[in-house]
């Protein structure tokens, strides 16, 4: 079995004015763009009194070697969502309006096509190997993965205040 090491768990939570069907094609496209597959494990939608409720699981993988394995998973959770008009610079814009809350999910996984798990032998020079061999590279990959997913979920932020003035 592949290990996996948790990189980050983050949350993001924006109430207001927001433009669901861009701020959807944005984080797909970022995701896609950095060279992630993305599969959606997950998406319904209900309609309420109060708006619409919309859960959506994305997991996101990118192969880095052919040892370690980004993995980004995003739940997303969207409450009382309702279509909305706003103006902006003396124009009428088609918007949202809601509550949305996106949680993140980074880890790093190693040996990911599972190559060092068919005997028992192999699997004691894995845990060698990742201890004393592979340790500082694991380490600088993890780095690298945290500041960019935290880079991906500052754009989304930003994404919102925009969309929120």
């Amino acid at each position: 079995m592949a290990s996996k090491s948790e990189v980050l768990r983050q949350k993001l939570k924006h109430e207001g004015y927001w433009n669901y069907k861009e701020m959807y094609t944005f984080c797909f496209n970022w995701l896609k763009d950095n060279g992630y597959k993305i599969s959606e494990k997950e998406y319904t939608e209900k309609q309420k009194n109060e708006g619409r409720e919309i859960i959506i699981e994305w997991q996101a993988k990118k192969k880095v070697t052919d040892y370690y394995q980004n993995i980004i998973k995003m739940k997303w959770h969207i409450l009382r969502m309702k279509d909305a008009e706003i103006e902006r610079d003396g124009k009428k814009e088609e918007t949202n309006k809601g509550e949305v809350k996106i949680e993140f999910y980074v880890d790093l996984e190693k040996d990911y096509e599972e190559r060092w798990e068919d005997q028992p032998l192999w699997k004691f020079l894995r845990g060698v190997y990742e201890k004393y061999i592979i340790r500082t590279t694991t380490d600088e990959y993890e780095d690298r993965l945290r500041d960019d997913a935290l880079e991906y979920i500052n754009q989304i932020k930003a994404f919102l205040q925009l969309a929120s003035r």
